[in-house]
């Protein structure tokens, strides 16, 4: 089989050798569950899935990991195996009983009911995890993937993430200068990690199955950043400007944003001191390129 093909055999419980489609339905069945489409549920049934996505991560006995969304907790099983500590987030409280019963025998697991886009990221990690190398992996619900991720990485707290998400999210965050996929979110994600697609999980390894591909990948968050707080906020805010209008030029879309404060002629200056060409739109600047243009702003 090819990477990116499931590679899961059907079974008839949900564990670590026995996985599959039909697991997951007499599971769910079991317990009463319906999966929530606002909620983003889409359940894996390969086992061999999450077991790549761990061994890929680096993740080992050093590490804390958080895992946000663990589902019927095929990945939090691996991760119990793999990791010091993992503490698991879950929005759904219909789920919270399941995943109970089913971790009740991994020791170095903790499960808990909440919204990560409520909790206190860095607090939390600090205290389930304060002696561990700490790390995030986990399968991300489509609808809710950027705001989480913009979470986790503004809460400095890891050395990794490592996530499933929707494929053409992942090409957004690894996408280069001038590609049709590369925008401002692209350079956040860049300018606090070092992002990289590690392989492709098509829509037949989960159920329901999902109308799109997904992928994994990883960020490896940068131990320094390139700029003082007070000039990153003008950085992301130039960069925020020269995507507001991508079919204009850079110098007109920097004038959009600044101009009550700078003329266009001023702000085509600028862009000429940065060795820039004035027809140039922003997306085909690199962070290196946004910060000298920041600079003079």
């Amino acid at each position: 089989m090819t990477e990116g093909e499931c590679e899961s055999q059907s079974g008839t419980e949900l564990d670590e050798k026995r996985y599959g489609e039909k697991a997951v339905r007499v599971l769910l069945n079991m317990h009463g569950f319906k999966s929530s489409k606002s909620l983003g549920q889409n359940f894996l049934t390969d086992a061999n899935i999450p077991e790549k996505i761990v061994r890929l991560s680096g993740i080992d006995k050093t590490c804390g990991v958080l895992e946000i969304g663990p589902g019927l907790g095929a990945l939090t099983m691996v991760l119990s195996r793999m990791a010091g500590r993992v503490t698991a987030v879950e929005l759904d409280a219909r789920l919270i009983q399941l995943l109970g019963e089913k971790l009740s025998g991994y020791q170095n697991v903790e499960i808990m009911h909440g919204d990560i886009l409520k909790l206190d990221i860095a607090c939390l990690v600090s205290e389930k995890m304060p002696d561990l190398r700490r790390q995030v992996c986990a399968n991300l619900p489509y609808n809710i993937t950027s705001p989480v991720l913009t979470a986790l990485i503004d809460s400095c707290a890891f050395e990794s993430i490592t996530v499933m998400v929707q494929r053409e999210f992942a090409q957004r965050i690894c996408a280069a200068p001038g590609s049709r996929d590369y925008g401002s979110f692209t350079v956040y994600v860049n300018y606090h990690a070092e992002p990289a697609i590690l392989f492709d999980v098509p829509p037949e390894c989960f159920f329901p199955r999902p109308g799109v591909y997904s992928s994994v990948v990883t960020l490896k968050m940068r131990s320094e950043h390139f700029l003082e707080a007070g000039e990153e906020a003008t950085f992301f805010r130039v960069v925020r400007a020269a995507f507001g209008q991508r079919r204009k030029t850079l110098v007109n879309a920097l004038h959009a944003a600044f101009g009550s404060t700078m003329d266009k002629a001023e702000i085509s200056e600028i862009v000429s001191k940065c060795g820039f060409d004035v027809r140039v739109r922003g997306e085909a600047l690199g962070i290196e390129e946004f910060m000298k243009l920041s600079a003079h702003f």
